[in-house]
């Protein structure tokens, strides 16, 4: 993984070219790349259905690091915000904001463990980490702010939501059992696959903003 000719350029001229045009220019298009992407999700399984697998974090990952992590959290925040405006929300936002905190938790981290050296092995280190913390981030926020708050907006039981998880597996009895057993798993799988679908694309893409921002 190269060095992009927007990272020369921000070490050149500083904090002042952090955001010029082309930097922008770079987080919406991504953005909106992911929120296209975001549209096409599946389910899991061993997941509830309203828990669905999407690639929309592969090109915020690529913003973070081409563009440094700060991008990586501004593509994030397009991605969410342009699938509300133009799909709405299903979760009165709830979800929405949920999304935009565990991605943040994901890419940010990773993008900062490659600006420090940019090889192949930290960017295996940064989506590792990543990750991890996106699991752990998924968990937290699911027990103590999505679940809970999801189930005041629309009127609804704690108990009918652990019982969607138990639906998919037998052993899901309570809040832990639910996010150890359901959101765990599914950011696991979502990390590993998005992780390895940048290794393989990035060389590629840092090529083509290499090409583009000179």
């Amino acid at each position: 993984m190269s060095e992009t000719a927007v990272n020369r350029s921000a070490k050149k001229t500083g904090a002042s070219s952090r955001f010029s045009a082309k930097y922008i220019a770079f987080v919406g298009i991504f953005g909106a790349i992911s929120a296209v992407l975001m549209i096409l999700e599946f389910p899991l399984p061993f997941a509830p259905p309203f828990y669905k697998l999407d690639f929309s974090e592969v090109p915020v990952l690529i913003s973070s690091f081409s563009l440094g992590p700060i991008a990586g959290m501004l593509t994030e925040l397009v991605k969410v915000v342009l699938h509300v405006l133009f799909k709405g929300s299903s979760t009165a936002g709830v979800g929405d904001v949920a999304n935009f905190m565990v991605g943040c938790f994901f890419v940010v981290p990773a993008g900062i463990i490659y600006l420090q050296r940019k090889t192949k092995k930290n960017a295996i280190i940064g989506m590792a980490v990543g990750t991890v913390l996106m699991v752990a981030a998924g968990c937290l926020v699911n027990a103590f702010i999505l679940l809970p708050t999801y189930a005041r907006a629309f009127n609804m039981p704690i108990d009918t939501l652990v019982g969607m998880g138990t639906a998919v597996n037998s052993n899901v009895n309570s809040i832990f059992t639910f996010v150890m057993l359901c959101v765990a798993p599914f950011n696991l799988v979502k990390g590993v696959a998005v992780s390895v679908i940048t290794f393989f694309l990035y060389k590629r893409v840092s090529g083509f903003i290499h090409h583009a921002a000179e």
